[in-house]
């Protein structure tokens, strides 16, 4: 029998040592997102394949070309998530959030999955943080929602990003929008790829999105939103970019945004690394809860791609909490210290400490050099005269430095007041780094 031992193309393990990195960036997120109002929702890794037909797009690349469909043993088909915004859309209407208190905010990290050609910083299951806003109109919810992306890349300690957005319009003034599209696209048809010859009657604009760099560079002189807004369309982003410049966060205008998914209108925006990586990107999307329910009700939010941001984040040499491991390694010799170093061990977890002790029969001098490869930050051996006198001898494996403890409850608050210390300086160490970026 052939060993199945390589993961599928386009996927990528996540191991224990590089796992407390993602963590950092994870609890980072959410908690700066809760400080907004949001809180975490998550939901099912597929859906009924029509949810994402009619949020995210018939004429998109993601559901053409992209999704992973497959009819379940009911004959129903099913799709795993391409993307985290129609789902939580579908659970906030299916559990009536917006029966109560508006608007109705959440965030979430979730897995995705999208076929499509595997290179650095995208794979085809990737990773993403995302929010959601529902049932916020005014132009103060966009600028919010683009001020909470930066502030999560600032305090991860990304340097050079750069905001922009821009106005796709309504679907009132998009009208208008689609008929100059087309008579520009038509003049030019001879040159479109097939896809884009299919979308030019359905969506036009989604040939300004399309992969091909033959098509990238017929969109690039092709007419823009921006020149067809709506009154309406045109005062809300004066005012999205009126509460930017108040709270002076810098932005671009880019008149090539258009995002790669149909359910978006008005403000979209994107976040963008030095080397030109898109770290996030959202906007509005005012009618995907009235197409998904007939109810209508406004709604906007952003995701930002995890393995992408790692990328640069690593690139750049940002910093990341420190993986704490193993706190204290007990070094037993003989079977009573083994015993005894168990129920140490025991007690000392219960109260969140990590710590660990010998399970394979290792000697005294292996198992010093297991804790050294484990990176502990502390060992206690126990022997005999350990066992006669409850009394040890604590060790800074960092420091070399030795002190006296007793094996008995004040191990613990020993242990603990030092972990509080390093998490306190940890803290001050954040903040004087989020001070001196501005």
């Amino acid at each position: 029998m052939e060993l199945i031992t390589q993961a599928p193309r386009g996927t990528q393990d996540v191991l224990p040592q590089d796992s407390y990195r993602w963590q950092h960036i994870e609890r980072t997120a959410l908690s700066i997102a809760r400080d907004f109002g949001f809180r975490e929702i998550r939901t099912p890794v597929f859906e009924h394949t029509n949810l994402f037909q009619r949020s995210v797009g018939e004429t998109t690349d993601v559901v053409q070309k992209e999704m992973y469909t497959f009819e379940d043993k009911g004959g129903r088909s099913i799709t795993l998530r391409p993307e985290g915004t129609a789902g939580a859309t579908r659970a906030v209407l299916e559990h009536g959030l917006l029966n109560g208190a508006l608007p109705v905010k959440v965030s979430y990290v979730t897995s995705c999955y999208r076929y499509e050609k595997s290179q650095k910083g995208r794979y085809r299951e990737f990773h993403q943080f995302g929010v959601e806003c529902f049932g916020a109109a005014a132009p103060q919810a966009d600028a919010e929602t683009i001020s909470l992306a930066l502030l999560i890349l600032k305090t991860l300690g990304l340097t050079g990003v750069s905001l922009h957005i821009n106005s796709i319009g309504c679907p009132t003034c998009r009208a208008r929008y689609h008929e100059a599209l087309r008579g520009y696209f038509e003049e030019r048809k001879g040159d479109l790829c097939e896809t884009c010859l299919g979308r030019l009657e359905r969506n036009p604009m989604r040939i300004l999105d399309c992969k091909s760099p033959i098509c990238g560079r017929i969109a690039a002189d092709a007419p823009v939103m921006i020149q067809y807004l709506c009154d309406d369309c045109r005062d809300h982003f004066t005012a999205v970019k009126a509460h930017l410049d108040a709270a002076g966060l810098e932005y671009q205008l880019d008149e090539h945004i258009v995002r790669g998914l149909d359910y978006y209108t008005r403000t979209v925006f994107e976040l963008v690394a030095e080397n030109g990586l898109v770290l996030a990107g959202g906007g509005r999307y005012d009618g995907l809860v009235e197409e998904m329910s007939g109810m209508a009700q406004p709604g906007l939010g952003f995701a930002m791609g995890l393995e992408r941001l790692l990328m640069v984040m690593e690139e750049q040499g940002c910093s990341f909490a420190e993986d704490t491991g193993c706190e204290l390694y007990l070094v037993s010799m003989g079977a009573e210290a083994a015993q005894r170093c168990f129920t140490i061990a025991t007690a000392l977890r219960e109260g969140g400490v990590s710590v660990e002790c010998d399970i394979v029969g290792r000697s005294l001098k292996a198992q010093m050099k297991y804790a050294d490869k484990l990176g502990a930050r502390y060992t206690i051996v126990v022997g005999d005269n350990e066992l006669e006198t409850g009394v040890a001898q604590l060790k800074d494996m960092k420091t070399g430095a030795v002190e006296e403890v007793r094996l008995d409850d004040s191990l613990y608050t020993t242990l603990y007041n030092k972990s509080l210390d390093r998490q306190l300086a940890g803290v001050a160490d954040l903040f004087q780094a989020v001070s001196e970026q501005g």
